[in-house]
């Protein structure tokens, strides 16, 4: 296994994060213990959304293994399902400064394919993900189901920290962490 870590940059990449995405939807899924997504996107919004700030991948070979999506809030009217999250932005502060005074980049998804998982790769895209972006956003946030323990322990590892939780129309309990990159 030899993994390239890179921004997403073509159609055939965007194609490989959708096809991730599905085998980590909660809808495809037997089992929650290993991590779920909720969103589904599209190669259009991904594309649209790369071209505020780029995506992460891992690559083997041709395979996308692993990635984490970028959204800026140019993005935030683009996918349905992902407004309630930026309207609860609206309403917080961080350090006493409303999170609209920040520019912050929002992590819209992340997953790692199942066989490369305990491997240390979602942590290698984290690191690249900062140092993509880390000199254009002061913060990276997101939102995480309190149900999904995985997601949740591994972004406190990487250095995110809860901001805020609520629950959304259907009862799910939402966590929403920040990775300061001012500090």
């Amino acid at each position: 296994m030899s993994l390239i870590f890179k921004t997403a940059e073509t159609y055939e990449e965007f194609v490989g994060i959708l096809d991730l995405q599905q085998e980590n939807h909660i809808k495809n899924l037997d089992s929650l213990d290993q991590g779920f997504v909720f969103a589904e996107h599209s190669v259009e919004d991904l594309w649209k959304m790369s071209s505020y700030a780029p995506h992460i991948i891992a690559k083997d070979d041709e395979y996308v293994a692993a990635y984490i999506l970028a959204m800026t809030v140019d993005c935030k009217e683009d996918i349905e399902m992902l407004i309630p999250m930026f309207e609860e932005f609206d309403q917080l502060e961080y350090k006493g400064v409303p999170l609209s005074e920040y520019n912050y980049l929002v992590v819209g998804q992340v997953a790692v394919d199942k066989g490369y998982r305990g491997q240390g790769i979602f942590d290698q895209c984290y690191e690249l993900y900062r140092e993509v972006h880390g000199d254009n956003f002061d913060f990276a946030i997101t939102e995480i189901s309190e149900r999904n323990y995985r997601s949740l322990a591994a972004h406190y590892r990487v250095g995110f920290r809860e901001l805020s939780r609520y629950p959304n129309a259907d009862g799910e309990e939402w966590i929403i962490v920040v990775w300061d990159w001012m500090e």
